[in-house]
């Protein structure tokens, strides 16, 4: 049930009393591929500081990004709210910076999708110029991307169904083993980070 790319696990987590994810995983995916297809100029536009799933995807960009001999663009996350005004508010801050990046990691696809938009409404071609990276797999934010948005997949209704299992086990009566059961992230290719 876990995903290694590299010599590294990528999974998301159920234990037998807790459900959640590891987005530091599903964060390292991105970066991964982001460096596979050439970027070396990668900023990140996340959540909230305070979230976990921010802090999380933070961390495993950080960490990813140094195992590749990079630095994050800007040297920090820029971090607001888990949505498209967002996004487009990052994007437009990373332009106005003056910062030179050839890749954005949003840390949601809602984010993603502002990026793309902001970064296209100033002439930037995704992915020529900017390949945009996000988080969720959430079919109407991909889709309706343009160019359609590569994103990591936490495949969260398989971690629902398992967490269901897990429950109805427990109302059940039957013994459950603690413990972690792994539930694989993967990351979707779309055009919006594709080999320029």
């Amino acid at each position: 049930m876990q995903r290694v790319a590299a010599g590294r696990s990528h999974t998301a987590f159920i234990d037998a009393r807790h459900i959640g994810k590891v987005d530091a995983g599903g964060a390292r995916l991105a970066v991964e591929h982001l460096v596979e297809t050439g970027r070396t100029r990668i900023a990140m536009v996340n959540g909230p500081t305070q979230n976990a799933a921010a802090q999380n995807r933070a961390a495993g960009t950080v960490e990813a990004l140094a195992e590749a001999g990079l630095e994050l663009v800007g040297g920090t996350p820029l971090s607001g709210d888990w949505s498209e005004h967002w996004g487009r508010e990052a994007a437009a801050l990373l332009l106005r910076r003056g910062l030179e990046f050839d890749a954005v990691f949003a840390a949601s696809d809602q984010i993603a999708r502002g990026v793309a938009d902001a970064l296209r409404e100033s002439s930037k071609r995704i992915p020529q110029d900017v390949a945009v990276v996000g988080v969720d797999n959430w079919d109407v934010m991909v889709a309706a991307s343009r160019p359609p948005l590569t994103t990591v997949d936490l495949n969260l209704a398989q971690i629902g169904h398992r967490a269901a299992d897990i429950l109805l086990d427990i109302v059940g009566g039957q013994p459950v083993e603690p413990g972690v059961r792994l539930v694989p992230c993967t990351l979707v290719k779309r055009e919006s980070s594709a080999l320029s």
